[in-house]
């Protein structure tokens, strides 16, 4: 029953973790959510205080990748639309 748990648990931090619209809130939050799911986990192993630790690290690491390739998104789509105007 506990790697059921720990999947949903996952699967709930990764769906909320990109919350947010700027660098800075995306790995705010994915520091929140991936502290308290290593506290989560962490805490089913036994080390509820490292898990979080990781986690939170994890998470603002995850957050900022995903901001990043938001960005990236929103300038393609910036180019697409700039490309299609001049036509």
């Amino acid at each position: 029953m506990k790697p059921i748990n720990t999947a949903l648990v996952l699967t709930g931090a990764l769906i909320l973790a990109g919350c947010g619209t700027t660098t800075g809130q995306r790995s705010g939050s994915g520091a929140l959510l991936g502290g308290a799911t290593g506290a989560a986990i962490g805490s089913l192993s036994g080390d509820a205080g490292k898990g979080a630790l990781i986690g939170a690290g994890v998470g603002a690491a995850g957050g900022y990748i995903y901001d990043q390739d938001q960005k990236a998104r929103e300038r393609q789509r910036y180019d697409d639309r700039r490309r299609r105007s001049y036509y």
